[in-house]
């Protein structure tokens, strides 16, 4: 095998080995960075159908900011369905509170199409992709 440079100098080592330096040297450089697609993210955030590829996700025990992303829509839907029961009842069952319990209602399914138009808009910036109480409460309830 030849003896020849890559770079500036020739140091009497074959191409093999002087990729191996390199390689020992400066290992992150020749490795790309294994990131989250953000298309996957944007899936875990789609309202209510979100859902489901977020609970394979976390079914699969996935690591970083898919799954902190997969927690919090869990989280989410979680809530708003939670939300979204109790006020129905309500208003079924109640016969002063019906218009008002379905106003609320229909704003908290609002609100939880806002906040996940929000979160997809985030993530294809490039932002954080945390919510301040929710993201807090899934870490903790979710994350054990």
């Amino acid at each position: 095998m030849k003896n020849f440079a890559i770079g500036t100098g020739n140091w009497g080592l074959t191409f093999g080995e002087e990729f191996s330096q390199l390689v020992i040297s400066h290992p992150q450089s020749l490795i790309p960075s294994i990131a989250t697609p953000p298309t996957t993210l944007l899936l875990s955030l789609i309202p209510i159908i979100g859902f489901f590829p977020s609970l394979w996700t976390y079914r699969r025990h996935e690591s970083g900011e898919q799954l902190t992303v997969s927690r919090l829509s869990i989280t989410l839907v979680l809530i708003w369905l939670l939300g979204y029961l109790l006020l129905a009842t309500g208003a079924v069952t109640s016969e002063f509170l019906t218009l008002r319990l379905l106003i609320l209602n229909s704003f908290l399914t609002s609100s939880y199409f806002l906040v996940h138009i929000w979160l997809i808009v985030r993530v294809a910036k490039g932002k954080s992709k945390r919510l301040p109480l929710a993201s807090r409460f899934a870490f903790k309830e979710l994350g054990k």
